[in-house]
């Protein structure tokens, strides 16, 4: 919630008769896109009254705790901030999008060339050829030579074999894409029920993508932490509250510690709020005047919006929770917030109602990083109140009390190091006289047509100075369920994650140890802090020399040269030994981002297996993403819960919202949303594999199938004269790709899978195929059409060769057309129908119903199409009278159609089979190790069932090994079962995985410079 306020002189038009004679005049900034101010001025009653961001309402807002208003339109239509800020939504394609249009566009340029080859045939055949048979085969009027004849057999051909451009493609991609944004919308292991959301995919057009993500950009506040935020710790005066200590001085754990501190003396405190160290309220208690400074600051200094609907029954809307948490510390210790107007702000100190006069506000920004309000007690004294960030406030303070800024200084680190957010306050007194010119010269800043906001910060920066330190809060924001275990599952599937966030340096990182991004078995950690250009270019140098000088050697066993110029080094950091992380601060990244540094920094980055950027604007998150996609060609995923992860959640490739506490703003950008963070390796490593494995085998059984149903029309070019006659009746052309394979391959796309889920999510090292891009690029595209282009040579011609010398049952010639036809067309059916088969790795009822359905629903269409009541109805359409029955009849038919199948399909089989046996690939590994345990689980399961009655001496001496409590007290048995799979998998299935990643570096070479000099060994 954000506070938005009526400015005080215009209060009085209460009523709609006043209201009609207000006759004020507006002078503001022409429209822009800047949300978050507004710069104009009201010119009323010869007075001028400054208008900024807190008066304006703007298009889209909804109204809390007021239940109307009178408002002047200021911006209407497109001149709205709103609209100013919609701009063009750029549309997302996945990369599979990109390559279809590409092989469409050839495969179109191969309809051209074979169009081009049979009309030329045409032309040569009607010159040599067809001119014999002119005396009862003339040419058409319009045909005056055989030139003209190939070209009108061009265009021909051109129709006849378009079915080989795959029109339907487009449409089937759809349906299977919209099938799999159902069933993560279905999945009921991603639905929260605290929160009563489900999993939302909010577009249909990136699922495979999910299957390729190399990259994860992650916010941290509410996305791996829970947004809650808990008053935990502060620091009052030089003295630290929130540790609960032991008889003997030691820190009291949680499970030990006594009961909570009793708020019961303060009938307004909030009953949800835990403290466990009683010293602070006794000191509060007590009369510590800076301990009553420190919470009566906090009651303060705030836009929180008090809520009483019962006597006594307080509830407090911020706009951060961080606020939020303040306030309602404030209020347990005895200082209630309890209402505010425009000028006043209630407090109830200790039972006893104050009422401040508040003289300004001084408000938050990304750029301030601090707060201030200032107010005159009852009493007329004039005091401002302030809260920020250490970096900001601690520079803002009086030189004399060093023993407190040291002891302060302290504690914050300790905070930090806890991973609490943390906040300074402090105070500084007001004159009179002093408060009255300040304010004149405020009120000139807030009137001034330009440059409003520089003036306005000169202004508020000449106040917040020499303030004294009062002390800090440390608030906690816990770690969402499942995100160490999220982490580590998605680090082992070889993406690599990069934290973007507000928070300080110490914060951010104690948060990567606490989720196992950052883990003290890591080589090096590297901190860059540099504040200028030249000292963050020599730190990430440093950091590049002490990754290729640490080891003396990258990974792939060459040995590297000490010196090595900086432009070679991104395939050599690629390769490195050791897992490293870099941690880099706002300001340093400012500079790190800039055009002649980018590449320094994500060479650097890339070569670290974790990237925590602390202290950025939403601006550098989107900088940071957009670089990454620019130089790496990979595909990012970036999450987030706020608005401030907008602009990342839109330049990644894949955007993803958490709906928490900030708001659904994150949601409404995003591609995909949920409401944990812990679901993302569900949605990357169950849905995103599966959506791209099931595409890659769609698109190639697509390709395949077309080309086998199309390339029979060009063999059969050669053996009619070039005439652009059609094998296949008119009929089975037309539903061969709408109802005889349309269905089967729809259920492979939708329904497929080649692992379990639990297994998918249990060797994580399955994901990366879709990294590597293996299943499906332009040589699995021409595998295909080689396969598809063989099986239409002996759909064709093994029919031919057999009709050339067979016979029926009676003597009489088998070779006819239509006898032809229905042999070839029933081989073609009967062949891809096997194939699908042979490339469905899960059957469902559904896929059994479709396959075997679709050849039923061909026999029975083609029965009926050669049927006496088709041909007695429409004589002129249904000619041929019973020539499926008579063809299908004869043993030589279906002899053909078995040898066929047979000579199809047996080299997949054989290849399939030789490849299963000498080089596995993981998918098969795993599927094997599951039949294995399947088997093994049968036979203990018989074992059970026969009783031992002999003997009862323990088995125990002769069943274990030694060695067994050693490996258990190592913890090494306590990995993931995916790195014993490494074990498990031959050497060849992983070493082909390594080899072409190299590969892909190798060939990817440095963004910044040219092909790399071999390295010697």
């Amino acid at each position: 919630m954000k506070v938005r306020q009526a400015i005080p002189v215009t209060s009085e038009l209460g009523d709609i008769s006043r209201l009609a004679k207000f006759d004020g005049e507006v002078v503001c900034e022409p429209p822009n896109n800047k949300l978050d101010r507004f710069s104009g001025t009201l010119y009323w009653k010869e007075s001028k009254i400054p208008l900024s961001n807190q008066n304006m309402l703007l298009r889209g807002c909804v109204l809390r705790n007021t239940e109307w208003c009178f408002g002047l339109v200021v911006f209407a239509g497109p001149d709205t901030k709103l609209m100013q800020n919609s701009g063009r939504t750029k549309f997302k394609r996945t990369s599979i999008d990109r390559l279809m249009n590409t092989l469409v566009l050839w495969i179109f340029g191969f309809l051209v060339c074979m169009g081009v080859i049979l009309a030329i045939g045409n032309a040569i055949w009607e010159h040599e050829v067809g001119t014999r048979f002119q005396a009862y085969l003339p040419w058409d009027e319009a045909v005056d030579s055989a030139f003209f004849s190939g070209f009108l057999s061009f265009w021909s051909y051109i129709i006849i074999l378009n079915t080989v451009v795959p029109i339907s493609l487009y449409v089937s991609v759809e349906v299977i894409r919209l099938g799999h944004s159902y069933f993560i919308n279905w999945d009921k292991k991603m639905f929260c029920a605290k929160k009563r959301t489900p999993a939302e995919a909010r577009t249909t057009t990136l699922s495979e993508e999910l299957g390729q993500v190399e990259y994860v950009f992650s916010d941290k506040t509410g996305t791996l932490t829970q947004n809650i935020m808990v008053f935990s710790k502060c620091s009052v005066s030089g003295r630290s509250y929130g540790d609960v200590f032991d008889v003997l001085g030691h820190k009291a754990e949680l499970g030990e510690r006594p009961e909570p501190v009793d708020f019961s003396f303060n009938p307004l405190a909030d009953k949800k709020f835990v403290f466990w160290d009683p010293s602070l309220l006794e000191a509060v208690k007590t009369g510590d005047p800076h301990a009553h400074e420190f919470f009566r600051l906090l009651s303060l200094c705030h836009t929180v919006m008090s809520e009483e609907k019962n006597e006594g029954e307080l509830y407090y809307k911020a706009q951060s929770p961080d606020e939020g948490a303040l306030v309602t510390a404030a209020r347990n210790f005895g200082f209630v917030f309890r209402s505010r107007t425009p000028k006043t702000i209630t407090v109830h100190e200790m039972g006893t109602a104050v009422t401040y006069q508040l003289l300004a506000i001084l408000d938050f920004n990304n750029i301030r990083k601090r707060m201030s309000v200032i107010v005159r007690n009852p009493e007329g004294r004039i005091r401002l109140y302030c809260k920020g960030a250490d970096t900001i406030l601690l520079d803002r303070l009086h030189p004399s009390p060093q023993e407190l800024l040291s002891t302060t200084t302290d504690h914050l680190n300790e905070y930090a190091g806890e991973g609490l957010r943390t906040l300074v306050l402090a105070y500084k007194d007001l004159d009179e006289e002093y408060y009255g010119g300040w304010a004149q010269r405020r009120l000139q800043a807030s009137l001034a047509q330009d440059s409003r906001e520089d003036r306005l910060a000169s202004v508020y920066e000449e106040v917040e100075s020499d303030m004294v330190l009062l002390g800090a809060t440390a608030i906690e924001d816990k770690l969402q369920q499942g995100v160490p275990e999220t982490i580590a599952l998605l680090t082992l599937a070889n993406i690599k994650i990069w934290v973007l966030t507000g928070d300080k340096q110490e914060t951010a990182v104690n948060i990567g140890y606490s989720c196992k991004m950052l883990t003290d078995d890591m080589t090096e950690v590297f901190i860059v802090t540099g504040h200028t250009v030249l000292e963050v270019r020599e730190e990430l140098r440093k950091a590049r020399e002490k990754m290729l000088d640490s080891p003396h050697a990258v990974g792939n066993g060459f040995t590297c040269p000490e010196k090595r110029p900086s432009a070679k080094l991104p395939s050599v950091l690629e390769a490195v030994a050791g897992e490293y992380a870099l941690v880099i601060s706002g300001h340093s990244l400012a500079h790190a981002l800039e055009a002649d540094m980018e590449l320094e920094f994500l060479e650097t980055a890339c070569a670290c297996r974790a990237v925590i950027c602390c202290r950025v604007t939403p601006l550098q998150k989107a900088q940071v993403v957009e670089l990454v996609k620019k130089h790496k060609k990979a595909v990012t995923l970036a999450i987030g819960d706020g608005a401030n992860d907008v602009s990342m959640i839109k330049t990644a490739h894949i955007g993803v919202g958490i709906s928490g506490q900030e708001g659904i703003q994150a949601v409404l950008a995003s591609d995909y949303a949920f409401s944990q963070f812990k679901f993302l390796q569900r949605l990357l490593l169950v849905h995103g594999r599966w959506s791209y494995l099931r595409m890659c085998k769609f698109l190639c059984y697509f390709f395949y199938k077309n080309f086998a149903f199309t390339m029979v029309h060009f063999w059969f070019g050669f053996f009619c004269g070039f005439s652009a006659q059609t094998v296949y009746d008119q009929y089975f052309i037309t539903l061969y790709n709408i109802v005889y394979t349309s269905l089967p391959v729809l259920a492979m796309g939708v329904f497929d899978q080649d692992v379990p889920e639990q297994r998918s999510m249990e060797y994580p090292k399955l994901y990366e195929p879709g990294q590597l891009n293996l299943l499906f690029n332009k040589r699995e595209f021409f595998i295909c059409i080689a396969q598809g282009i063989y099986t239409s040579v002996l759909t064709f011609f093994i029919p031919y060769g057999v009709f050339a010398e067979a016979t029926r049952d009676d003597g009489s010639q088998l070779a006819d057309y239509q006898s032809f036809a229905v042999t070839v067309a029933t081989s073609l059916v009967i062949v891809v129908s096997v194939q699908i088969g042979l490339d469905t790795g899960y059957w469902t009822a559904i896929n059994h119903f479709f396959i075997w359905g679709s050849l039923a629903v061909y026999f029975a269409i083609l029965f009926a199409m050669h049927s006496n009541g088709l041909f007695d109805m429409f004589p002129n359409q249904f000619r041929f009278v019973g020539n499926a029955q008579n063809t299908l009849a004869q043993p030589t038919v279906w002899l053909t159609i078995a040898l066929t199948t047979a000579v199809c399909v047996m080299p997949v089989v054989a290849f399939r089979f030789l490849k299963l046996s000498l080089k596995p690939g993981l998918s098969d590994t795993v599927r094997y190790s599951q039949l294995v345990r399947k088997k093994q689980k049968a036979q203990h399961r018989c074992l059970r069932r026969v009783g031992r009655t002999s003997s009862r001496r323990s088995g125990y001496a002769f069943s274990h090994q030694e060695g067994f409590g050693e490996l258990i007290m190592s913890g090494k048995n306590m990995r993931l079962s995916s790195l014993a799979l490494a074990g498990f998998t031959t050497r060849s299935s992983s070493s082909w995985l390594e080899s072409l990643r190299r590969k892909k570096s190798d060939s990817a070479g440095s963004p910044s410079a040219g092909p790399d000099k071999p390295l010697k060994g």
